[in-house]
C-alpha cells in the first residue's frame, strides 16, 4: 500500500472518530481518478460544558437552565447530563446504568444535577448554600449540536450580591479576562474546571497598567483530573489593581475557566472569557439605564493599539464626546470611563484599528442604580452570532435580547422555545440596520410556565452580535447579569473523501 493511501484513509478514519458522520466512499469504477469534494457542515456529536462552584454564601439560590436546540441532520439517540466535579458519569448518550442504578464497574452512577429530557425543552434544577460544587457535562448523538447550559445565582446580601449569571463553557486551553481586579472591596476568583480523568497545569498571568505583576505563585497550579480550583487573584500579586488583564493558559489538559468578580458595595457578576485578541471588537448590548461604563482593554504583544470608539445606538453609529479614542500601550492594561453613554438606549460598543490593527482583548464593566443601590455585571469582547446562537434562563419579565449589525443590514430569526413547565415556542423575524442596537420585542412562549430558551439565527446580511440582559429586584437594588451569545459550533466542515481502494485489492 502507497503512503498516500494510507494517509487518505487515516485522516478520514480520524473525522469519523471526531464527528461520528465521515464516511470513506469508493467512487464508481469508470473513473480512476481521486476526488475530494467540498466539505460539508454536519451536526457535531459530542459536546462538554463545565459550570463553575456558583458561590461560597450561605444565601445563594442557583438554578441550572439546560437546553438543545432541535437541529436539522440529527437523529437517533443520545443525552445530555451534569454531575458533580468528582463524581463519575455514565455515558449519557449509552445510558451504560443497569436496572439497579449502576455503572458498569459495580459502583453507583453519579446522579445527574440536571439531565435533558429532549432537544427543544428547557429543564431546570438548582441548589441552594454554598457548599454547591462545579459541575461537569457532557451532551452526546442528537443533544449535542447546540447545546447550552446557564449558571444564575441570586445571593441576597454581602459581598458581591446581586444576580450572578454565567454559560457554562467548553474546555480549553487559553483564556483572557480583561476587567478583573485586586484593589480594596473587591474579591476576585479565577475558577477552573478540569473535565479530563488526567491533571490540568494552568499558568496564570495578571496585567495591570504598568505591565505584568510579580508573582510566582501563578505558575503550574494543578488541577486534579474531574476538579474544580478556584484562585483568589489577590494570592497571585502583592500589587493592589483597580483595572486587570487575566491571562490562563494550560500547559498541560484542558479546563474551563471563569472569573467571579465580588464588590463589598457594587454587587457582582461573573467575567467570562472576552473573546481571542483581534484588531476590531464589538461589545453587545449596554443597557440603556447603565450609571457607569468603563473600557478594560488589554493587547498582549509589545506593539501598541490605538484604538477608535464608537457607539452603534438604535439610530445609528456615532462617537463618544471625549472617549473618541483609546491608546493601549504593549502588554499594558488600559481603561476609559465611558460614564452613562447609553442615555437611556440601547447600545453597543464597537472598537476598530484608527491605524495598524493590532490584536487586543477588551471588556466592560457596567454598573446600575445609584449609591448604596448600585450592581455590576459585565460585557466582554464576543464572536459573531454566525449561524446560530442560544441562551438560556429567560424569563416572563426581566429578559433583554440585544442585537446589533456593525457593519451591514441584517435579518434575524429569534425562537423562543417551550418553557420547562410548559408553554408553546414561538418565532420572529427582525431587521438590524447597519451601524444600529436594537433591544427586540420577543414576545414570552403563549401559556408560559417555567423558563424558556432564546435562539439567534441571522437569515442574511452581515454579521450580528448579541447579548441577553436578565434582571430582578432585590430589595431596591436593581441586579442584573449579561451574557453574550456568540455562535454555538453546533455544527462541524467535514470533507468528503473519495478515494481509489482498488490498490487494497492487489
Amino acid at each position: 500500500m502507497n503512503r498516500q493511501t494510507l494517509s487518505l484513509i487515516a485522516g478520514a478514519t480520524a473525522l469519523a472518530a471526531v464527528t461520528g458522520f465521515a464516511v470513506l466512499t469508493t467512487p464508481d469504477a469508470s473513473g480512476g481518478d481521486t476526488t475530494t469534494k467540498a466539505a460539508a457542515q454536519l451536526p457535531v456529536q459530542r459536546t462538554s460544558l463545565l459550570c463553575p462552584q456558583p458561590s461560597t454564601s450561605d444565601l445563594a439560590e442557583t438554578a441550572y437552565t439546560s437546553f438543545t436546540p432541535v437541529t436539522e441532520g440529527t437523529a437517533g439517540k443520545g443525552g445530555a447530563e451534569l454531575v458533580a466535579a468528582g463524581a463519575e458519569s455514565t455515558d449519557p448518550g449509552k445510558g451504560d446504568k443497569s436496572e439497579d442504578g449502576k455503572d458498569g464497574k459495580g459502583d453507583k452512577a453519579a446522579k445527574p444535577v440536571v439531565e435533558v429530557k429532549e432537544p427543544g425543552k428547557p429543564v431546570t434544577g438548582g441548589t441552594d448554600g454554598g457548599d454547591s460544587p462545579a459541575l461537569i457535562g457532557t451532551a452526546e448523538g442528537r443533544f449535542a449540536p447546540g447545546w447550552t447550559v446557564q449558571e444564575t445565582t441570586e445571593v441576597a446580601a454581602g459581598t458581591g450580591r446581586g444576580l450572578l449569571g454565567v454559560n457554562c463553557t467548553a474546555p480549553d486551553t487559553e483564556f483572557w479576562f480583561p476587567g478583573a481586579s485586586t484593589a480594596a472591596g473587591r474579591t476576585d476568583y479565577a475558577h477552573l474546571v478540569n473535565p479530563d480523568d488526567s491533571a490540568a497545569v494552568v499558568d496564570i498571568e495578571l496585567y495591570g497598567k504598568d505591565g505584568a505583576l510579580k508573582s510566582t505563585v501563578g505558575d503550574g497550579i494543578t488541577v486534579q483530573p474531574r476538579a474544580a480550583e478556584p484562585v483568589l487573584l489577590s494570592t497571585l500579586a502583592t500589587a493592589k489593581e483597580a483595572d486587570l488583564t487575566v491571562h490562563v493558559s494550560v500547559r498541560s489538559g484542558r479546563v474551563a475557566a471563569a472569573v467571579q468578580a465580588l464588590d463589598d458595595k457594587q454587587g457582582g457578576d461573573w467575567l467570562a472569557a472576552a473573546a481571542d485578541p483581534a484588531g476590531s471588537l464589538v461589545l453587545p448590548g449596554i443597557p440603556k439605564d447603565a450609571t457607569s461604563v468603563t473600557l478594560v482593554a488589554f493587547t498582549p504583544g509589545e506593539t501598541d493599539a490605538d484604538l477608535k470608539l464608537r457607539l452603534a445606538s438604535p439610530n445609528g453609529t456615532i462617537t463618544p464626546a471625549g472617549n473618541e479614542t483609546l491608546h493601549v500601550k504593549g502588554g499594558m492594561t488600559a481603561t476609559a470611563d465611558l460614564g452613562d453613554i447609553t442615555r437611556g438606549e440601547a447600545g453597543s460598543l464597537i472598537l476598530t484599528p484608527t491605524g495598524q490593527s493590532v490584536p487586543v482583548v477588551a471588556a466592560l464593566r457596567v454598573v446600575r442604580g445609584k449609591g448604596a443601590n448600585q450592581e455590576t455585571a459585565f460585557i466582554p469582547a464576543t464572536r459573531a452570532v454566525g449561524a446560530r446562537a442560544t441562551v438560556a434562563d429567560n424569563r416572563a419579565k426581566g429578559t433583554t435580547l440585544a442585537l446589533t449589525a456593525p457593519n451591514g443590514a441584517a435579518e434575524v430569526k429569534v425562537t423562543a422555545s417551550a418553557g420547562s413547565g410548559g408553554g408553546e415556542p414561538t418565532t420572529k423575524t427582525f431587521t438590524i440596520k447597519a451601524g444600529t442596537t436594537q433591544n427586540v420585542d420577543m414576545p414570552a412562549p403563549a401559556g408560559l410556565k417555567g423558563t424558556y430558551a432564546l435562539t439567534v439565527e441571522p437569515t442574511s446580511g452581515g454579521p450580528v452580535y448579541a447579548s441577553r440582559t436578565l434582571e430582578s429586584k432585590l430589595d431596591t437594588v436593581p441586579a442584573f447579569t449579561i451574557q453574550t451569545l456568540p455562535d454555538d459550533r453546533g455544527t462541524v466542515a467535514v470533507p468528503e473523501a473519495r478515494q481509489d481502494l482498488s490498490i487494497l485489492q492487489r
